[in-house]
């Protein structure tokens, strides 16, 4: 069985870590950080983190001997703790500090007319840019993937492998004799932060603009339809598919393979459950599961009322038997 392990081909000291944090540490100061590892993973040697209470404990007495976390409190001896106030920004930053990722140089990639790279931009082999795009500083653009013509791309903004951004929308009318396209004319903006998986697909607007907000995030392999509107803060998990025009507001969770038809509206802060299908527009602030989609919790009371209506028809079943 092989596990992804991060091993640091550098080791360094819990104190030479906690200096580099800023963070103070207990325990064995001179312990060897040899790999940066999640809990379900770890060895002895290797550091994680723990910033929730119910799981502090089988973090302190784990594989690992040094954790971050975010309370002073006992552990085992021989280990080190590093305190910190927040424990899962401290674990990225030392990830990020001894990952082997390469950075790759501006080559190998091709681009239109009247294209502006920000500052720090990454951008790796295979990727092909239309004209008349804008790249925020700091965006990282993995490999292969192919941005049309009139993209706007924030700050911070990461896109991953294979990943289409400004494909024409999917829109026709129906002659006597064949399906007439109605020519995209549209944007796709991608406002700062947002990160978007692999094997993604975005069109752009029929006229107006595509717009994913700050700070959402897309698994791999979603379909984002012409002049979807999403909000800020935003989770779309894998294989999501969003109909044309549907507007999806601030705080949204899509889990997987959830599908949501065109020209409907989700409110703020509605939860939609996996493969459930959004057929209407739904409100904020509620969980729903199901095709069509609707309230979760009068689902299960549904489901809990067939279920007790089954158990007697069975118990009458039995007593007439």
């Amino acid at each position: 069985m092989y596990l992804c392990l991060m091993n640091i081909k550098a080791p360094i000291r819990v104190k030479e870590a906690a200096r580099l944090l800023g963070l103070t540490f207990k325990g064995n100061g001179e312990l060897l950080i040899t790999g940066i590892n999640e809990i379900h993973k770890v060895r002895k040697g290797d550091l994680t983190f723990v910033d929730v209470p119910k799981y502090y404990k089988k973090a302190l007495f784990s594989d690992a001997d040094i954790i971050i976390i975010n309370k002073d409190t006992e552990f085992p001896e021989g280990k080190a703790i590093l305190i910190s106030d927040d424990p899962f920004h401290d674990y990225n930053r030392l990830v990020t500090h001894f990952s082997n990722e390469e950075k790759p140089q501006h080559i190998s990639f091709s681009k239109g007319e009247n294209v502006r790279i920000g500052q720090n931009v990454q951008i790796y082999p295979g990727v092909v840019l239309g004209r008349d795009i804008e790249i925020g500083d700091g965006a990282v653009i993995y490999p292969n993937v192919v941005i049309y013509d009139n993209t706007i791309i924030g700050r911070n903004v990461i896109i991953h492998a294979n990943t289409v951004i400004g494909a024409h929308a999917y829109y026709y009318k129906n002659r006597k004799d064949h399906y007439e396209k109605l020519i995209s004319c549209g944007r796709v903006i991608l406002e700062n932060d947002v990160e978007i998986g692999a094997c993604c697909t975005i069109d752009k607007g029929v006229s107006g603009d595509t717009i994913i907000g700050a700070h959402t995030k897309l698994d791999n392999q979603v379909h984002v339809g012409h002049g979807v509107v999403i909000g800020k803060r935003c989770l779309i998990g894998a294989q999501v598919g969003i109909g044309g025009k549907t507007t999806i507001e601030d705080d949204v969770i899509l889990w997987g393979q959830a599908g949501i038809t065109k020209d409907v509206t989700i409110g703020a802060g509605a939860v939609v459950s996996a493969q459930s299908g959004v057929s209407k527009s739904l409100e904020g602030g509620k969980a729903y599961f199901g095709t069509p989609a609707r309230e979760i919790r009068k689902v299960q009371k549904e489901m809990a009322w067939v279920r007790i209506k089954a158990e007697e028809e069975s118990g009458v079943r039995d007593q007439e038997s």
